[in-house]
């Protein structure tokens, strides 16, 4: 996504090869291509996380600005390699002259009737990333429902459950059976115990 009436960006996708206990840098270039002073903001979902310098200037017409993201040294591996940072660049045109002391936040306030241009970066291809969303108010968050995507329930394949069903059937079947021929065996030995029963009792009168 550029803003193609204010500024474009380059490049489009951040990537920050990671490394333990290292900061790696990205560097970003600001191209305004009007005739006008543009004023700029870049916002992060996670400011602890990410070092942006300048985080807010002002771009002279047809010239350009470097922005340098710096990823902070991380501790620990991310879940999965999966990055959930997302940025965001906004931009307003300014009045002539106007230098980054002159920036202010009500400057990117779209409630007070401002026309602010607003660019998402893209993140590398690797890894599905959460939807982030900008509200009303300016605020930049990540969607709730990325945490859901994220939990690692183990679920067990559709070959093993049908491994485990014929396993289960087996072993039901060879109970059955020997269920089966141990009632047989008790029939027998029920028949024989009549039978005996009878032969005792013959010549025996009976009261």
């Amino acid at each position: 996504m550029t803003t193609d009436e204010l500024l474009s960006i380059e490049p489009q996708e951040l990537q920050f090869p990671f490394e333990l206990k290292k900061q790696i840098s990205c560097s970003l270039l600001l191209l305004n291509k009007s005739d006008n002073y543009v004023a700029f903001k870049v916002k992060t979902t996670n400011p602890k996380k990410y070092c942006v310098r300048p985080n807010t200037g002002v771009v002279l017409p047809r010239s350009t600005c470097d922005v340098i993201v710096t990823m902070q040294a991380q501790k620990e591996m991310p879940l999965d390699m999966q990055c959930k940072d997302k940025f965001l660049l906004q931009s307003v045109i300014t009045s002539p002259g106007a230098t980054a002391k002159d920036i202010t936040p009500e400057m990117f306030n779209k409630e007070a009737g401002h026309e602010v241009e607003e660019c998402k970066l893209r993140e590398s291809e690797e890894g599905s990333s959460p939807r982030a969303s900008v509200s009303d108010n300016g605020n930049y968050s990540v969607s709730e429902q990325s945490a859901v995507s994220r939990s690692h329930v183990q679920r067990p394949q559709p070959e093993e459950n049908s491994y485990e069903a014929k396993a289960l059937i087996s072993k039901l079947t060879e109970e059955k059976n020997s269920a089966i021929q141990q009632n047989k065996q008790l029939q027998q030995e029920l028949e024989l115990l009549r039978h005996h029963s009878s032969r005792s009792r013959v010549g025996i009168p009976f009261l």
